[in-house]
């Protein structure tokens, strides 16, 4: 059963599902984000006559979300779910970026209500879009009571925002949740629920919120590979980088070379975390180092994981 007479609060950010393309052939070679939310939500028949409420809070290609954008939704998303009279959230978003940005609001709100992202691999002037239907299923996620938490919800499947990840780089079924697997079908506007709701709390971090997101702890990603070189991360010490983490072959494995800018760049007081540039499964064991596995995140998952650690120091 669903909360049909409690609203929904719909977020645009932009991203392909509000992007044009000048011919409806045309999956790729798109501008994104520029249609508003409201005309969105206007395309989809079976929302008219649901409480929605609108906010259009940014309009971007997610390839190019920043942490202004992200601190401003996690503070509108909070007001919402204070709000008794609000079933969910729902925000509209850009395919390249979203599973950063789902584990970063839960991380940080844990929010008791649903929150559903949700986005589309084809812009909104493809023959066969898939953003109406993405929506529509969202809005019925978010209107479920027992939901609560954020997921994502894309091609029929609902994602916890710890395990979904963009795996492929242009289908429309683009998302999966990797060893997990998908918490919920949408079938027909109805949750068929496999595997119990994800659950988890904040990190502890909301009230640095207040912070300007310039004072934000800067950690990037450097890659292991064939032939990997100690400079890149020894620029990223010199210019001041907080932590890094490393996407590592296979099961989190480093080039020697790397290894060793690493153990240096940890004396300086920079963090390292491991985790592995395969798209599947966890970093099993411990390192000689003593550096944490980030587990099934993926690195871009890792990166907000372990910014969101150093806030708390």
């Amino acid at each position: 059963m669903q909360n049909r007479h409690k609203t929904i609060v719909v977020i645009g950010t932009g991203g392909t599902i509000a992007g044009t393309a000048a011919s409806a052939a045309d999956h790729t070679g798109y501008t994104a984000a520029q249609i508003n939310v409201a005309q969105l939500l206007a395309a989809v028949p079976t929302l008219s006559g649901q409480p929605l409420e609108v906010l259009q809070l940014a309009q971007v290609d997610s390839k190019d979300m920043d942490f202004g954008v992200w601190r401003a939704l996690a503070l509108a998303v909070d007001q919402a779910v204070a709000r008794p009279e609000v079933a969910g959230v729902v925000i509209t978003h850009g395919t390249d970026t979203l599973e950063e940005t789902a584990w970063f609001l839960q991380a940080v709100l844990a929010p008791a209500k649903p929150v559903v992202l949700t986005a589309a691999m084809r812009p909104s002037t493809a023959l066969s879009a898939d953003g109406p239907q993405n929506l529509a299923d969202a809005v019925a996620v978010a209107a479920w009571p027992q939901a609560r938490g954020v997921v994502a919800v894309l091609a029929g499947r609902v994602h916890g925002a710890a395990d979904v990840r963009k795996a492929h780089t242009y289908r429309v079924d683009a998302f999966d949740s990797g060893d997990a697997g998908p918490v919920a079908l949408v079938e027909e506007g109805r949750l068929r629920i496999l595997r119990p709701w994800p659950q988890g709390p904040a990190t502890g971090v909301q009230s640095l919120l207040a912070l300007e997101p310039t004072a934000w702890p800067w950690v990037e990603i450097v890659t292991s590979g064939a032939g990997a070189q100690a400079r890149a991360v020894q620029a990223l010490v010199r210019a001041g980088v907080r932590g890094l983490v490393v996407a590592g072959t296979g099961n989190g494995t480093i080039h020697s070379a790397l290894e060793s800018a690493l153990t240096e760049a940890q004396g300086q007081g920079v963090t390292v975390w491991r985790a592995s540039r395969c798209g599947m499964g966890p970093v099993l064991g411990d390192h000689p180092r003593g550096w944490p596995s980030a587990g099934s995140f993926t690195p871009a998952k890792a990166r907000v994981a372990l910014m969101l650690e150093l806030m708390r120091a």
